[in-house]
């Protein structure tokens, strides 16, 4: 069986997918985007990290973080974001018997992915995951719970960015 070692290097930036533990359906994450910024807040201002990149769709999210110089600990920046925002939400979803053996809630998968960026090339790619490539919306700019907004403000981005050609516009032969 093969093993996993999460590599933590004080000051890195890194990628998440944070996932629901109902997926199908679940709109959660938008519904109580406000509690979920709350979460967030409220950690950061304990444990600071700087979110570098963030998109919350309905049952996930992804995010990119940079970490204080001097700390490498994600996992339980993750786990305080998660504590916080399960607190504010009411009881009421479906919990596994092993959850309800170890007293935990069932809203959030227990684990998360994270991939630590290597390179300007890295970074880039792992922004560019966006509401379209999910089919949420036909353009970035349509999708209110995302960093890209900050992006087009900066001049990273255009406003048009991430929008896929207009069939009509195209010249075909």
């Amino acid at each position: 069986m093969r093993t996993y070692t999460r590599v933590r290097i004080p000051g890195a930036c890194y990628f998440f997918t944070v996932n629901l533990a109902q997926r199908r359906g679940n709109s959660l994450l938008i519904r109580k985007i406000a509690d979920l910024r709350e979460a967030f807040r409220r950690v950061r201002r304990k444990h600071p990290f700087r979110i570098e990149a963030i998109v919350i769709l309905p049952d996930h999210r992804h995010s990119i973080w940079q970490l204080p110089a001097e700390d490498s600990d994600f996992p339980m920046r993750w786990r305080l974001i998660k504590a916080r925002f399960s607190r504010a939400i009411a009881t009421g979803e479906r919990i596994s018997a092993s959850r309800v053996r170890k007293g935990e809630r069932g809203i959030w998968q227990r684990r998360f992915w994270e991939h630590m960026i290597r390179n300007a090339e890295d970074y880039r790619r792992h922004v560019d995951y966006n509401p379209v490539k999910h089919g949420y919306v036909t353009a970035a700019r349509e999708w209110p719970y995302s960093s890209f907004h900050a992006y087009v403000e900066r001049g990273v981005y255009p406003a048009d960015w991430g929008t896929p050609p207009d069939v009509s516009d195209m010249e075909l032969e």
